[in-house]
């Protein structure tokens, strides 16, 4: 089958990442996947117009608004891969509700990361809940071999620091008013460095040589960066909201905090605790094995095509 699919893809986000993961899945199953960002079309007449010309046979999209909308009232059979936003955000829009609760009606299937996400899912509309799939993201880590760590360390201004604890922010700047902020704020906060992102495997190799990573969102499908964290044997700090406690459990496969001086007194604990970081680090490796298999992932979206022939 030729294939389409449509994904916000800034570069060097987990969007991006997912989007290119499963197309590598569709081409080994012997399908043509053309991989198009939602943020370049307005309309559903301009991705009508795309599928007739580059005849594409069947569709997919991440993210049941962002990239949903565009394949709504489709010729071409699709299905829907939900982001996280949509399900934990949009669906208080109620314009966006509504248009989710369609483009859902007309899918062939969607998948869910989490059982939780598809819950959500379903409890906004019913009739689909048949049609919602669970499959985890399958992760495959690897860290550049010939990354400079040092070099990496000098470039983010750390060796004019004290070696003490230091948090480095890492990745692309999508909301330019949001980004301002946080440069201001990083400006007034010792030992924190907001630093550019890089590509996947220099990033999986710097990750290695970290302490613990954090994730600090307020709305998560899945994230991929805790997940590759797992598989590197790095411990995780996440902030506890449901797509990140969907796959930590916490003090047994990573940490939960909900603010600020819990993630402070939680971090300290672990610093000082290399037993309990030794026990997370190989539950969270053993959970990676068993739920995040990058081959169970391939096969799943092989089958899940073959609903759309």
């Amino acid at each position: 089958m030729r294939l389409l699919l449509l994904a916000c893809l800034r570069a060097r986000t987990g969007n991006a990442t997912t989007a290119a993961r499963i197309q590598n899945h569709l081409h080994a199953a012997g399908h043509i996947c053309v991989l198009k960002d939602a943020f370049m079309y307005e309309s559903q007449t301009e991705i009508a117009n795309l599928i007739s010309t580059d005849k594409f046979d069947g569709a997919l999209a991440i993210h049941l608004y962002k990239g949903g909308r565009l394949l709504q009232g489709s010729r071409i059979p699709f299905g829907i891969i939900f982001g996280g936003t949509d399900v934990n955000e949009d669906v208080k829009c109620e314009e966006k509700h509504r248009v989710m609760g369609a483009v859902l009606e007309e899918a062939r299937f969607a998948v869910a990361f989490t059982v939780k996400m598809k819950e959500l899912a379903a409890a906004e509309w019913p009739d689909a809940r048949k049609k919602i799939y669970v499959q985890t993201q399958g992760i495959k880590t690897t860290p550049k071999e010939t990354f400079d760590w040092y070099r990496f360390l000098q470039n983010a201004d750390w060796h004019r620091k004290e070696p003490s604890i230091h948090l480095g922010i890492i990745g692309p700047a999508v909301d330019p008013l949001f980004t301002s902020e946080v440069k201001e704020k990083v400006k007034r906060a010792p030992g924190v460095h907001l630093l550019q992102e890089m590509p996947q495997d220099d990033l999986h190799a710097a990750m290695k040589r970290c302490f613990a990573v954090v994730n600090s969102s307020i709305s998560e499908g899945m994230s991929a960066a805790i997940l590759e964290a797992m598989d590197l044997n790095i411990p995780v700090l996440a902030r506890n909201i449901p797509g990140n406690a969907a796959i930590i459990k916490h003090k047994e496969t990573g940490l939960l905090f909900s603010n600020p001086q819990e993630f402070v007194v939680l971090s300290k604990s672990l610093m000082n605790d290399p037993i309990m970081e030794k026990e997370i680090v190989t539950r969270a490796k053993d959970y990676m094995k068993k739920h995040h298999s990058w081959e169970s992932e391939r096969k799943a979206y092989e089958n899940l095509v073959r609903r759309l022939q």
